[in-house]
């Protein structure tokens, strides 16, 4: 029996890229770095953000680190689907705090051809799976997790722990309000 190759060699082939971590990990840097990268490569590229996150600016994404590209906050994922037609690399930050249609956004995006990268956290602060990343990592090619250092004792950190008593799920903030901590100092601070 012959098998042949249906492919198309100008048919481009889509995939989703999830990098994921605690606050303080380098989520975003990886982000801008690998859509710069593609900038580079001369892909037409698009990063997306929640319009709630208005943290360091309306209109770019921002590293901790003060690195930043140009974005497109929008107020839901619909809007993406929208926006991003013939874009060949679509960024798309602090995905945590879409709606529950990112998921089926992103795979449709890759479907027709797009690389998506998505970074958020992948636990709230009571560490808890956050919002739609479990699903996103569950349908993607790619996940990358990223950690912080424990600002207790040194080792990797992978929670956020906030600073304060605010039960808020969605509460945005900094250094100020969060701190990245290992599973040791994390369950210490849950005992208290």
């Amino acid at each position: 029996m012959f098998l042949e190759s249906h492919t198309n060699s100008n048919e481009r082939r889509g995939w989703i890229e999830v990098i994921c971590g605690s606050m303080f990990s380098g989520k975003t840097e990886e982000l801008i770095r690998r859509m710069k990268r593609a900038e580079f490569a001369q892909q037409k590229v698009e990063i997306f953000k929640p319009s709630i996150d208005t943290r360091y600016s309306d209109e770019e994404v921002i590293s901790h680190n003060k690195n930043s590209i140009r974005s497109t906050p929008v107020p839901s994922s619909s809007n993406i689907l929208l926006l991003a037609d013939g874009v060949e690399v679509i960024g798309i930050d602090e995905a945590q705090f879409f709606d529950e249609g990112l998921v089926d956004v992103c795979v449709q995006l890759a479907n027709k051809g797009s690389r998506v990268i998505i970074a958020g956290l992948d636990m709230d602060f009571s560490g808890k799976p956050f919002g739609v990343m479990p699903k996103l990592m569950a349908v993607a090619e790619y996940v990358t997790k990223v950690h912080a250092i424990c600002v207790k004792c040194g080792s990797l950190a992978q929670f956020s722990h906030r600073k304060n008593l605010d039960e808020k799920i969605v509460m945005l903030g900094e250094t100020d309000s969060y701190e990245p901590l290992c599973r040791v100092c994390f369950n210490k601070t849950q005992e208290k």
